[in-house]
């Protein structure tokens, strides 16, 4: 009786571990993914072609903005004598010629071509893998965490790419005529041979952190939620209703208003970044040379050619970015939020 008891409960039991093992597969198979919630798979292949239009994004724009960046980075550090935009491209050009307002074209393109990459690219991955973590109700509910962690976590590893080349080009265009060497090779091996005195190639990573990681934060916080309301408020039908062109245009609005924003907070270590490279601040702290500056300076000085600048730059690099997703197959970017 006792055998035939257990027989019956082993074969009862049987049935109910069947159902308990496909009901677990069945919700394996289900769970939801980021990167497969989408209408594009987010595969290795997407991450590659989102690592290129990166490397387009920022390296082309950076570089083409390089006389901007002459005058900005020579307002910050001589006030004095930069004293406007206009002005400073005049004062440049008369002291050592119209080629001078590209000087440092060669590592601003090194360099941000590198950032680009990991920055844009990274940060679809941290976006996907984030959102994963927290689920799909809880990474909707938290899209703005979720956005700010991602760019932070890309744009962390993206400055070391980039650090080493910003400081050859902060160099590069703040030195006075003839002190420096402007070619790239001359500038890097000189750079080198400095290293004691430039800090090169890391000395200016902690700044660059403190300048470009709130920057990134409010470059793609900023763009996923003007590009969220786009949709929202104006442009209510379905966003593949709309020409790419509109769409393309919603992008580079977005990127514009958030680049505005980005300028204002990221400019006290956009000014200390500057400074760095003149030589009279080669063995002072950034906390003695903010406290030389004086706090007014740091938020202000060259703020509005700054502004023009990185809110230009930023517009393009979303506009950029998106016009190679879109050629890719990927669509526009920002506003996966909106229900429709």
């Amino acid at each position: 009786a006792t055998t035939e008891i257990y027989t019956l409960s082993l074969h009862d039991a049987l049935p109910i571990c069947d159902s308990c093992l496909h009901k677990k597969s069945k919700m394996q198979q289900e769970k939801w993914n980021a990167r497969t919630a989408g209408a594009i798979t987010h595969d290795t292949p997407y991450y590659i072609k989102c690592l290129f239009g990166g490397v387009l994004a920022c390296g082309l724009t950076h570089t083409a903005v390089t006389p901007l960046d002459v005058v900005k980075c020579n307002m910050q550090t001589n006030p004095a004598k930069y004293n406007g935009l206009v002005s400073g491209m005049r004062t440049v050009i008369a002291e050592e010629g119209s080629g001078a307002l590209v000087k440092g074209w060669m590592p601003t393109l090194f360099g941000y071509c590198a950032q680009g990459m990991f920055k844009f690219g990274l940060n679809e991955i941290f976006k996907d893998s984030y959102a994963n973590m927290l689920g799909e109700e809880n990474s909707t509910k938290y899209r703005g965490l979720v956005w700010a962690a991602a760019s932070g976590s890309a744009e962390f590893f993206a400055d070391i790419a980039l650090c080493p080349l910003e400081m050859i080009k902060v160099k590069v265009q703040t030195s006075p005529h003839g002190t420096f060497p402007t070619a790239f090779g001359e500038a890097l091996a000189a750079m080198k041979a400095n290293a004691a005195e430039t800090k090169f190639p890391f000395g200016s990573l902690a700044p660059l952190w403190s300048r470009q990681i709130p920057y990134t934060i409010t470059k793609f916080v900023g763009f996923e939620a003007v590009v969220e309301q786009f949709y929202k408020r104006v442009f209510t039908n379905p966003r593949d209703s709309y020409s790419k062109g509109t769409q393309l245009g919603v992008t580079f609005a977005s990127g514009y208003i958030a680049g505005v924003a980005c300028a204002i907070i990221s400019q006290p270590a956009d000014n200390l970044v500057s400074q760095m490279g003149k030589p009279e601040n080669r063995a002072k702290s950034f906390g003695q040379m903010a406290s030389e500056t004086g706090m007014s300076n740091l938020f202000f000085r060259g703020l509005g050619t700054r502004v023009i600048m990185i809110g230009t730059l930023t517009g393009l690099q979303w506009w950029i970015y998106d016009t190679w997703k879109t050629a890719m197959g990927l669509g526009t970017s920002g506003g996966s939020a909106v229900k429709k």
